[in-house]
């Protein structure tokens, strides 16, 4: 078999599994990439920025140009295929394994995901329609616009009154615009791996959403907690969402998908019902946690594949004849740049080890983007929107007042390296 290279701007996205002979891992020179490379020097290839460059991250394109790796002994996997990827790694020689990147627009590409989801978007979204900015009216009732793109919410407007909706009429008259109910209830996240003749579920995570001092921005995707589900969803909502998932995963496998991509839910506390919020067409962010928490599990006896594992296998096309191991706690939340956090010191970063969290530090610096990733195996969520105890000591420990409680047992394997 050929040697898999996964080439990622951020190391964290491809450590679901150690790095080996089979599997290397190509990324940006920080910090934390030069403790991985530390521990698996062989199998890990740091890129550093051109002297005197502006940028000190480059991005997945630049680095495929720049990989030392012979591309007649591996095939390439990258976190999120794009129109501009593939050309670079057709000209540098690549099989990139990764679904069409016309594919995955088309899904998740707020606009055009109406007419691919077809009856299932009947089916799953929330009340909606497509209009043009200046056709946007006010209807005394709260209401949700989308723009084609986003990420991590930025793509997510909440309307509440008409002179705000008079704003975003006279500076985008003529953008096409999903406009959805306004739903409020808990959200939820499920990763599914799509293989040639299976579908596999993941675990469903109570998606952390929106709290401060964690993000500004109420739509933000902050973190999950995977203890916290089955005390908000009952079986049958469970059940709902899994079907769902499967249901989308079908229409994707039909298409020619394979690997994985995560749908976010929400549920409706008004109408008691599940909704569909989006598809995200690539790697979920939180496949690595879930990876790192599933082989906790497998030390202990659980059979299984990680999430990350099945991933890899429906990309190369293999049969896949074992189920996801499942989980049932632990949590990660993202402290996220905003316009009062820029900037973490090292005490905070030695107060959150002291009691036993992992830790990964980024090197970004633009607004909304992940400042330090942090990692419990318990979770850290009392119930939707509030934290336990758990939460409280990381958020005190960012402010600079910990708390003590019980010290959470630190994670081992790739969660600590």
């Amino acid at each position: 078999m050929k040697t898999i290279t996964y080439i990622t701007r951020d190391i964290e996205r491809a450590l679901g599994m150690e790095p080996s002979a089979n599997y290397r891992i190509v990324t940006n020179k920080c910090p934390y990439a030069e403790t991985i490379k530390q521990k698996f020097p062989e199998f890990v290839t740091l890129i550093e920025a051109p002297a005197g460059s502006l940028v000190k991250t480059l991005g997945t394109g630049d680095l495929i140009e720049k990989s030392p790796i012979p591309t007649d002994s591996s095939d390439l996997i990258v976190f999120k295929n794009t129109p501009r990827l593939e050309p670079v790694a057709i000209t540098k020689g690549w099989k990139l394994l990764n679904p069409r990147a016309a594919l995955a627009e088309t899904i998740e590409n707020k606009i055009s995901q109406i007419e691919w989801l077809g009856e299932l978007g009947k089916k799953y979204l929330p009340s909606h329609n497509i209009v043009v900015g200046k056709a946007l009216a006010w209807t005394k009732e709260p209401f949700i616009i989308q723009w084609a793109h986003g990420h991590t919410g930025t793509g997510t407007i909440l309307i509440e009154s008409e002179e705000q909706l008079r704003t975003i009429k006279s500076k985008f008259p003529e953008r096409i615009t999903r406009r959805t109910a306004f739903v409020r209830g808990p959200s939820f996240t499920v990763n599914v791996v799509v293989a040639s003749d299976k579908i596999l579920i993941g675990n469903i995570s109570y998606q952390i959403t929106g709290l401060e001092p964690f993000t500004d921005n109420m739509f933000a995707t902050i973190g999950n907690d995977w203890g916290l589900t089955h005390s908000l969803l009952n079986a049958g909502e469970i059940e709902t969402i899994q079907e769902m998932a499967y249901n989308i995963g079908k229409k994707m496998n039909i298409a020619g998908w394979r690997g994985l991509f995560g749908i976010d839910v929400i549920r409706d506390d008004d109408k008691n019902t599940i909704n569909l919020i989006e598809i995200n067409a690539r790697q979920p962010a939180s496949t690595t946690f879930e990876s790192v928490l599933q082989l906790e599990n497998r030390k202990h006896g659980v059979k299984g594949l990680t999430t990350f594992e099945a991933h890899i296998k429906a990309l190369c096309g293999e049969s896949i004849n074992e189920d996801l191991i499942e989980i049932n706690d632990g949590a990660q939340i993202l402290q996220r740049i905003t316009r009062k956090v820029q900037t973490l010191g090292q005490e905070k970063i030695e107060e959150l080890k002291k009691f036993g969290y992992d830790t990964l530090l980024y090197s970004n610096t633009q607004h909304n983007e992940d400042l330090v990733r942090i990692q419990s195996n318990f979770g850290i969520m009392e119930t939707h929107g509030r934290f336990n105890k758990r939460g409280r000591q990381i958020t005190n420990a960012l402010s600079g007042t910990p708390q003590e409680v019980d010290e959470p047992v630190a994670l081992d394997d790739l969660s600590a390296l």
